[in-house]
């Protein structure tokens, strides 16, 4: 016979024995609590930086917010607007007009809005990381659109008052702001090599290529100094749209004087070819009607 709590196998533990087994295995400690509470902490540090340090890559060669402190470019952008700029897009193509660029005018432009120097190392330090992340305008970045690209004609304004590209106006009401006259100022300007003529959408109050016509180029900017194209508007949300290139600057007048004047030395050398060619022809021909 076999007694209670005896099965065929042999004796059986107890019921409390086996609670007891289980609530030891699956009750953490305070210690295991306090230590995975301080490991968070110790590791915290480190994601931040490693967070910044990816952020600042990024940042700096592929895309980079910026702050909108001026009116010169209302309405299409407007003072503490946000916006994204690709620093990739011109290694892919070259720029265009109507295109809106963000460019450095160190030693060269005077800024358009006062921003006070830090007042001490910390400040400095946060004010570099707030322009790093667009929080705060960088004191000599600038925004504006292309008009003219190298070896372009601007001038302003012919008997409507338009600005003109090699003789071709262009109509900028989608993006002139409202009243506002093309320009102020007559001008006319040939755009030296690796330079563009760029103004603001507001002309009225915008300090763009029109007002450093004495400086060197004539107004226009380096293009080794544009940073990137601004492709969208991220911040307000309310105001979060894309930057397309206006229909005005798809003119098929325009396009051809850029593919004439942008024409690489292969495409002229096969446009050179084909005469060549044809007079190659046209004289063996006649030496074969000489000699038969």
């Amino acid at each position: 016979m076999t007694s209670d709590g005896q099965g065929a196998g042999g004796p059986r533990r107890p019921v409390e024995d086996e609670v007891d087994v289980v609530a030891e295995d699956t009750k953490p400690t305070a210690k295991s609590g306090k230590e995975k509470k301080g490991s968070f902490w110790r590791e915290l540090p480190v994601l931040v930086v490693v967070a910044l340090v990816l952020a600042l890559i990024i940042k700096s060669f592929v895309i980079q917010a910026f702050y909108i402190p001026s009116e010169s470019m209302e309405n299409t952008l407007l003072v503490n607007d946000r916006v994204l700029v690709n620093k990739l897009v011109y290694h892919t193509r070259d720029i265009e007009r109507g295109d809106i660029v963000v460019f450095s005018g160190v030693d060269s432009w005077a800024s358009e809005v006062e921003v006070p120097d830090p007042s001490n190392p910390v400040a400095g330090f946060f004010r570099w990381v707030g322009t790093a992340f667009g929080v705060v305008p960088g004191e000599k970045d600038y925004i504006k659109r292309v008009i003219g690209l190298p070896g372009d004609t601007v001038k302003c304004c012919d008997s409507k008052g338009r600005v003109t590209v090699n003789g071709v106006p262009i109509d900028e009401k989608a993006y002139l702001y409202p009243d506002d006259q093309p320009s102020q100022k007559f001008f006319e300007i040939k755009v030296e090599k690796d330079r563009l003529w760029v103004m603001g959408d507001h002309r009225s109050v915008s300090l763009d290529s029109r007002s450093h016509q004495g400086d060197p180029g004539g107004g226009a900017i380096p293009k080794d100094k544009v940073v990137g194209r601004a492709f969208v508007i991220v911040w307000p949300f309310s105001r979060a749209t894309t930057l397309p290139i206006p229909d005005t600057f798809n003119q098929a007048a325009l396009k051809t004087v850029a593919l004439a004047g942008d024409a690489s030395p292969l495409l002229l050398g096969f446009a050179g070819a084909f005469p060549l060619m044809a007079l190659r022809r046209r004289w063996i021909v006649r030496a074969r009607g000489r000699t038969g």
